[in-house]
């Protein structure tokens, strides 16, 4: 089947997976959604998921395309190989199976699932051998409980494009985790049919990716802002810089405008000192914390709260509560995409920098 024809077909069995919040398909997408939607398929091969179920937020929807091209599709010091293997790395450490599943896939593509004496083939950005992966993965894991390396690596060079792919993914997988399902595959599809679905999107995936990326030129879909100070680590790219500039503005003021202070507050002190690890398996941790907050604000200090700690744990009443006080798909988004940033900032704070 022609690309052309490829990717509208796996853009919108993609859009059917999205939960929770009303899909915005290709044909009624505009302004700022349908600018995204276009630079995705065209530099990502297909319209993603992850990506397309932002669309009822256009400036969240924006932030996270605008971190996932300028960080893991542009080629950069960082070979590809290692990106996915930072991205699966995360995917696990998170309980995120989708993002796990078709990173973990994009690497096998590239030949990650080489033996040691085999070195990986990520095409003209050179090769990496397996035990150099399996060091990148030590470094990008969370670390509770784990013993990390107190340097990366890698040389300082690869920093902004690994560390941002860390955060990104840190960031993806807890919004995925709330609004797609584990599986990458059409409501109502058997995962018999997984093995067939992956190749095909690896191969769109693998075919974009083959294609010339300038960086910087999703910069223009937000507008500039300043590096926050707890991501210095990006400064190293000026692309990278901007895109994470700009995309935490914009998440930040979905945060202002989506998220009661009292809640953004509880959020951040908790997130100090956490180091990844699960709160607990039930969710009395949560209920605990949301006891000082006004009766009306509860449900969205509970959302926010797993989003940031336990993504995996949400459920359809955890949403269910959030619409009674009034939150429709935008807010919905928006709460959590400010949530998962929030984490994703901190635990990126956490990822041993050059000395």
């Amino acid at each position: 089947m022609p690309a052309s024809v490829l990717r509208p077909v796996l853009g919108a069995l993609g859009l059917t997976q999205i939960r929770y919040v009303d899909a915005v398909r290709r044909g009624r997408a505009s302004g700022l959604v349908a600018e995204v939607y276009k630079q995705v398929e065209r530099d990502f091969g297909v319209l993603a998921p992850p990506v397309a179920l932002h669309a009822p937020a256009p400036e969240v929807l924006a932030a996270a395309w605008m971190l996932l091209r300028e960080t893991l599709v542009v080629p950069g010091a960082a070979p590809r190989a290692a990106k996915e293997a930072v991205a699966t790395a995360v995917s696990l450490g998170n309980a995120c199976p989708y993002c796990a599943t078709i990173h973990n896939n994009a690497l096998d593509l590239l030949g990650g699932g080489a033996g040691p004496d085999r070195p990986t083939r990520p095409g003209p950005e050179g090769d990496v051998g397996a035990a150099a992966l399996e060091e990148v993965v030590a470094w990008a894991m969370p670390a509770d409980g784990r013993t990390r390396p107190d340097r990366p690596p890698f040389p300082a060079a690869q920093m902004p494009e690994l560390a941002g792919v860390a955060v990104l993914l840190h960031y993806l997988n807890r919004v995925v985790n709330v609004f797609l399902r584990d599986v990458p595959l059409p409501p109502g599809v058997p995962e018999v049919a997984l093995p067939m679905v992956l190749r095909v999107l690896g191969r769109a995936m693998m075919s974009a990716s083959r294609r010339p990326h300038d960086p910087g030129r999703s910069l223009d879909l937000l507008p500039a802002a300043p590096l926050p100070a707890d991501l210095s680590w990006a400064a190293g790219s000026p692309a990278i810089a901007e895109a994470f500039g700009r995309a935490c503005a914009a998440i930040d003021e979905a945060g202002r405008r989506s998220v009661p202070e009292a809640v953004r507050d509880l959020v951040l002190v908790n997130l100090v000192g956490w180091r990844g690890g699960p709160r607990g398996i039930s969710r009395d941790w949560v209920e605990e914390l949301v006891g000082g907050l006004s009766e009306k604000q509860r449900p969205v200090g509970r959302l926010a709260l797993l989003v940031a700690f336990a993504s995996y744990q949400v459920d359809p009443g955890v949403l269910r509560s959030c619409r009674l006080v009034g939150a429709d798909d935008q807010t919905l988004v928006e709460i959590c995409s400010w949530a998962a940033m929030a984490a994703a900032r901190w635990l990126g704070g956490q990822l041993p920098a050059p000395h």
